[in-house]
């Protein structure tokens, strides 16, 4: 039976907020790139990649609600998965592919901090959760 919404601990909380979070925060950026926030920004592979990656830590998201034994797994596989397309959006911004902006540069780096955070809380979390229902 899975747990009721009262039963779930601190860190299963903490790990559906940040994907939801996550989720929203490329979902922003992917507008921002289509222009459709604001203008000035737009660059079409960046508004690609980033929807792709919202979508991709939204899917996770609900699947913490459809298969919530294995949520820290999903949560870590989905922010995995981000975390790689963050590094492949700074690599082309370094080698100058990519959208060179300030606010660029600044949502890359706070979203590669805020993805390693949650990836870290995922993983101690299924360790510690493996380990009690082995026991």
């Amino acid at each position: 039976m899975a747990p009721s919404e009262t039963d779930l601990t601190e860190n299963q909380r903490t790990v559906r907020v940040l994907l939801a979070v996550e989720a929203t925060s490329f979902f922003l950026a992917a507008l921002v790139h289509a222009g459709l926030l604001t203008q000035g920004f737009e660059h079409h592979e960046a508004m690609i990649a980033e929807g792709t990656i919202g979508i991709v830590l939204l899917l996770g998201l609900a699947i913490t609600w459809i298969q919530p034994r294995s949520m820290f797994s999903f949560a870590v596989a989905v922010q995995a998965f981000a975390l790689l397309g963050t590094f492949v959006g700074i690599f082309t911004i370094a080698v100058g592919i990519g959208p060179r902006t300030v606010p660029d540069i600044v949502y890359h780096v706070a979203i590669a901090i805020v993805l390693t955070s949650g990836l870290v809380l995922a993983v101690r979390s299924r360790a510690v959760e493996s380990t009690s229902q082995g026991e």
